[in-house]
């Protein structure tokens, strides 16, 4: 992948996940592999494997959010190869979450794998997680 492909993947991630904070998946949706390998870990839940679990996965979490619009996307990292590629990235936005009534601040810190699959760039694994700042070892420790 060149760096002006990853480019274009990005904004189409991007420009899908505009879509996520108002509560529609299907841009992200489409976006993801078919395979079974396929694993989405997000804020909401355990992680899930397989198209089948991934996609209630995805339409679960964006049922969550409504109104919700991007602030800016930090790349932290990237890297490609011909068929394999990753970002990681701090994702924020604002949205209406939950029942909550206000639109407040959303932010993730999220790691994407991209693989090539019949000549086009899917999502094979997203990871995300609210941890955007430093925190102590007692908030991981298991109560």
């Amino acid at each position: 992948m060149s760096t002006s492909d990853l480019t274009q993947v990005m904004e189409q991630y991007h420009l899908a996940l505009d879509s996520f904070v108002k509560g529609n998946p299907e841009p992200a949706k489409m976006l993801f592999s078919r395979r079974n390998d396929v694993t989405l870990a997000n804020p909401f839940g355990p992680p899930a494997r397989g198209w089948d679990q991934v996609e209630t996965t995805i339409d679960r979490a964006a049922s969550q959010f409504r109104e919700g619009e991007p602030v800016r996307y930090e790349r932290i990292s990237e890297y490609a190869t011909a068929d394999l590629a990753y970002t990681v990235e701090i994702e924020r936005t604002r949205a209406k979450a939950g029942s909550a009534a206000a639109i407040a601040p959303v932010s993730l810190r999220v790691t994407t794998i991209f693989r090539r699959e019949d000549d086009e760039w899917r999502i094979v694994h997203r990871h995300a997680d609210p941890i955007t700042s430093a925190r102590p070892i007692e908030s991981v420790v298991e109560q």
